[in-house]
């Protein structure tokens, strides 16, 4: 049987972006995401929202993307697949647990909590498909080795870049 482990989530930062270095060099950028979900009460009329917080690693240029262009309250999509952590308490010994997301794909949202776009990067994507997000990951196109569609943009001339990948 065939297992899958892909998250996807819209949500806001609820803090600005904690990059870190790990001893071997790799950059490792930690968000903080506020997902909520409406729901209807029992009474008609009613509404009710949840807030779900969730911390998300970001690793190598991922991560940095996310620490230069994402600020608290900056919406954002959020594309990758749940982790499990475990570790030993060490003031009270007992083993504890959570779930975290690891980023493969990020995309920039316009707006924030002023409702105002903040300046973006030109679209972008790692795997060399031109959808606006940013892979992480070998460079290969999305969805496998198919090629792009025919009608979708040009990718932009190196030069005209001004995000350096």
């Amino acid at each position: 049987m065939a297992n899958l482990n892909k998250v996807m989530l819209i949500g806001n930062l609820t803090a600005d972006p904690e990059v870190r270095t790990t001893p071997r060099g790799t950059s490792l950028t930690e968000l903080r995401l506020a997902v909520n979900r409406v729901t209807g009460g029992p009474n008609e009329g009613e509404r009710r929202e949840e807030t779900t917080f969730l911390d998300v690693t970001c690793w190598g240029r991922l991560g940095e993307i996310a620490a230069q262009y994402l600020s608290k309250g900056r919406p954002v999509f959020i594309e990758g697949r749940l982790q499990m952590d475990s570790w030993e308490d060490k003031q009270s010994g007992q083993k504890r647990s959570r779930i975290r997301i690891i980023a493969e794909n990020m995309q920039l949202l316009a707006g924030g909590r002023d409702g105002a776009a903040s300046p973006a990067p030109r679209a972008g994507n790692y795997s060399g498909n031109y959808s606006g997000g940013y892979r992480q990951g070998n460079g290969a196109p999305a969805g496998g080795s198919q090629a792009p569609a025919q009608n979708s943009a040009p990718m932009p001339m190196e030069e005209d870049d001004d995000i350096p990948f």
